[in-house]
């Protein structure tokens, strides 16, 4: 049943994707970015129910230098789903998950926290980990780890 509705979905997204495969039992889909979030199937039709998390890769010097990676799992049929799109150091943009899972809110700001990946659509994308006056995106490749950050005075 498993293999089954993970080539049911390959085959929906297929045109759409660049590539896809399986890894580690995982079906893998690299779309382009405007069409990664716009996927209410992937929930509605497929039984993708469950959010799991949402990350980067930083990937530089490659062009484009992100990797955004989105994890869904079926509670219905035990099987997760990974899509992946690549988006440009000049403008890390994605749609945002907020309308079809409300969980993406605190993961897509977590995202925004490390990499600075911007979602699309969600208006709240306040440092969740980090602390306002924070500068930088700690995740990313060229982030100087040896960088001091300004002192926050406690709140009391």
């Amino acid at each position: 049943m498993a293999a089954g509705i993970l080539d049911h979905v390959a085959e929906a997204l297929a045109p759409e994707a660049t590539s896809a495969g399986i890894a580690h039992g995982i079906l893998v889909l690299t779309l382009p970015p405007r069409r990664c979030c716009r996927r209410p199937a992937l929930k509605s039709e497929f039984g993708f129910d469950l959010f799991l998390d949402v990350t980067a890769v930083d990937w530089m010097p490659q062009a484009p230098r992100f990797e955004v990676v989105w994890h869904f799992y079926s509670t219905q049929h035990h099987v997760r789903v990974r899509l992946k799109a690549r988006v440009p150091e000049a403008d890390p943009v994605v749609d945002s998950l907020l309308p079809l899972y409300g969980a993406a809110s605190f993961m897509e700001r977590e995202c925004h926290d490390m990499y600075g990946i911007g979602f699309r659509g969600n208006a709240d994308l306040r440092p969740v980990l980090l602390y306002e006056g924070f500068v930088g995106h700690p995740l990313r490749k060229d982030y100087p780890k040896e960088q001091e950050q300004p002192l926050v005075p406690y709140r009391s």
